[in-house]
């Protein structure tokens, strides 16, 4: 009886792992997933950011512009953007005390020079310790991978406006995925540089 048990365990493992890893072996999409890498969170390791899991940030800050990934930006970046609430950006985005706390703690703590995604370390790599940029889009690697985009498609296009605009282009923005691979420029389709 014990010998069946173990057979039985040891089979039913060896199925499981077998479905894991036809699994893997598929493309990304619809439970497919290639040769790229998932974390335990859900997005793409090499070529994606954790994506937003604080249900209060997501909240708060996507109420009136889109609740970028903490890992896009350093820690610093974070702490200089959360102490000036009541001039974000030529807005009035004050918080409670309690409220901004709790936020500036969950970015700061999943900051891209805390979790050192690949897209997080890509973006900070020519960054001196001491800059703490406001904005992604003065990211130097930011600025290159975006530079090379006609205006006409990005400030001259009525559904996107700004770079800053991250959701209206990568489809897959919310998930933390800002692959090419993923980009739709609205009115245009897809880009590749």
């Amino acid at each position: 009886m014990k010998k069946n048990r173990i057979w039985m365990g040891s089979a039913l493992f060896a199925i499981c792992l077998g479905t894991a890893v036809s699994g893997i072996a598929m493309g990304e999409d619809e439970g497919e997933w290639g040769d790229r890498k998932w974390s335990r969170q859900g997005y793409l390791r090499e070529q994606g950011v954790a994506p937003v899991s604080d249900k209060r940030y997501a909240s708060e800050c996507g109420a009136c512009h889109f609740a970028y990934p903490p890992g896009l930006l350093p820690a610093r970046s974070w702490r200089r953007i959360m102490s000036d609430l009541d001039e974000h950006f030529g807005e009035d985005a004050s918080l409670s005390r309690r409220t901004k706390k709790v936020l500036t703690r969950y970015l700061v703590h999943n900051a891209g020079d805390v979790r050192r995604d690949e897209v997080s370390r890509k973006l900070l790599r020519r960054l001196s310790a001491r800059e703490a940029p406001l904005r992604i889009t003065h990211l130097p690697y930011f600025r290159r991978k975006h530079g090379e985009i006609p205006s006409r498609m990005i400030a001259g296009n009525p559904r996107v406006r700004s770079l800053s605009n991250c959701q209206a282009c990568h489809t897959q923005a919310a998930r933390g995925v800002f692959e090419e691979e993923t980009v739709r420029i609205p009115g245009y389709g897809r880009w590749h540089d």
